[in-house]
């Protein structure tokens, strides 16, 4: 009975350390703070540039139904034009090469003026395609970098908790294995961090690819068109078919 007396009395004497996030945090001070500030911010904004990134390739590639459909019906490339959505790719695509074709008879040299319409496509086609890359070297840096930021706020953690530790006088291993443990989720926020920018990056460079494989054909359609003066163009694609109406009931037979 004593014995069992003895051994409460010492539970109740040792001292009870606190382990968690918020105690990780506390142990680090303001670097851990700010490392953990820098990783959010990385987190917002690769989220914020993925989903908007993901709508404005949506649209573009929604819009290039309309170019197969309605814009090669038209008579002309200005009238071509008009039925696209203004301030889209496509549009911007189209109406660099009615400027080109209005400048074609401009040119003395039937060589000049034809590099002169495949270069004014090209730089449409470039500009187009640096503003659908932009915001992926965000997520590109996040993706290489978070681990490492992460992996500096457990440097720093474990070396203030071995610091603590030292001044204690105390190495048992309650008092490294807490300590030490909490400073690594740090690196666990860094990769939680960096593995969907990665991810991201990837799958929208490939979504990129693809567009700009569009432009691409688009472009080159048009500069047949040009040349040859609207002989050359692609067959139009039939817009989907309406759905069949529903067929009349048949009438009641007579009693």
């Amino acid at each position: 009975m004593n014995l069992t007396l003895l051994a409460a009395a010492a539970a109740e004497a040792a001292p009870k350390s606190s382990f968690g996030f918020v105690q990780a945090m506390k142990e680090g001070g303001p670097v851990a703070w700010s490392i953990l500030a820098i990783m959010v911010i990385m987190s917002v904004g690769s989220f914020y540039i993925m989903f908007t990134k993901l709508f404005e390739q949506n649209k573009v590639m929604k819009q290039y139904g309309t170019v197969q459909s309605a814009f090669w019906r038209a008579a002309s490339l200005k009238e071509g034009a008009t039925k696209l959505d203004k301030d889209s790719a496509w549009r911007q695509l189209a109406d660099d090469a009615v400027k080109a074709q209005e400048d074609h008879g401009k040119m003395t040299d039937s060589l000049e003026s034809h590099d002169y319409m495949h270069g004014s496509l090209q730089r449409s086609e470039d500009s187009i395609n640096a503003v659908l890359a932009g915001g992926l070297p965000f997520l590109a840096t996040v993706g290489a970098t978070a681990p490492f930021v992460g992996l500096l706020g457990t440097v720093i953690g474990i070396y203030r908790a071995l610091i603590n530790i030292g001044i204690a006088g105390s190495a048992s291993i309650d008092k490294v294995a807490g300590p030490v443990g909490e400073a690594l989720i740090m690196t666990a926020i860094g990769l939680l961090v960096a593995v969907p920018a990665v991810f991201a990056f990837n799958w929208l460079q490939s979504r990129n690819r693809k567009i700009a494989a569009m432009l691409s054909t688009f472009s080159t359609d048009l500069l047949a068109y040009m040349n040859s003066n609207g002989a050359v163009k692609p067959t139009p694609v039939a817009a989907a078919a309406a759905k069949p109406a529903a067929k009349p009931a048949a009438p009641a037979a007579k009693a």
